[in-house]
């Protein structure tokens, strides 16, 4: 008896061939909050400067492609037929523990001195604390870990980040050392291993901000609207 010989009419009807003729569209859309500055910038002056490194922060250069980055998914946001809309989305490092932490050292009498000092709101407004939340998620520290110095060393990046001049930055020295020079070496030492702990990033996007004060609404420190500076007059 002759074997069986599949025919060409089969060959053609096999699904290789449809999922050929007819192959699944996807589409694409990425959506990453902390991706990109969407925020409004900072009211000031003149334009942001651009940032120098020091000589130690050239020295570790070369480690920012070691540093694992922010994680992102995937989602499926519409399926219809052949048509797929994929969705991607940047997993927050932020956890309720990060929060926590924050809140703790709100409690703290320096930290409590330091918001009460700043009446102006230049250096510690509500977008620049929660970048703060920020940072503690990103540091990968344990919640014990965090003290004062994180909460003045995050706010220090925040400031760098979003402000347009070294005003604030100055400020925070002037609260915390008062005329002594001696102890800003050290500061930025700090200041250079916390940000590398972060991964080297600081960038934080309005929509992360909102996120992050969105978790506790009713906490007193959101409420620190920082008021517009009249055109003409400097911060």
């Amino acid at each position: 008896m002759d074997s069986f010989q599949p025919s060409s009419q089969n060959e053609d009807h096999s699904p290789q061939s449809k999922s050929s003729e007819y192959p699944l569209e996807v589409t694409v859309n990425e959506d990453m909050p902390g991706s990109s500055d969407s925020r409004p910038p900072p009211q000031s002056l003149g334009p942001k400067r651009n940032r120098e490194w020091s000589s130690e922060d050239e020295d570790q250069e070369e480690d920012r492609e070691t540093v694992p980055k922010a994680d992102h998914i995937w989602e499926v946001e519409t399926l219809c037929g052949l048509k797929m809309k994929l969705k991607r989305r940047r997993v927050s490092a932020v956890q309720p523990e990060h929060h926590q932490v924050f809140q703790r050292l709100l409690e703290d009498p320096v930290i409590n001195r330091f918001l009460a000092w700043d009446t102006q709101l230049r250096v510690s407004d509500k977008y620049l604390l929660s970048m703060v939340v920020a940072y503690f998620g990103r540091a990968g520290l344990f919640s014990w870990q965090y003290q004062r110095i994180h909460f003045f060393l995050a706010l220090y990046l925040a400031n760098d980040m979003e402000e347009e001049n070294e005003a604030p930055k100055r400020a925070i020295f002037s609260f915390l050392y008062g005329k002594d020079r001696s102890q800003r070496p050290f500061f930025h030492k700090q200041r250079f291993q916390f940000f590398r702990s972060m991964g080297y990033n600081a960038r934080v996007s309005k929509e992360e901000c909102e996120e992050i004060m969105a978790f506790n609404p009713e906490l007193w420190v959101w409420g620190r609207e920082r008021a517009p500076i009249p055109e003409g007059t400097e911060a």
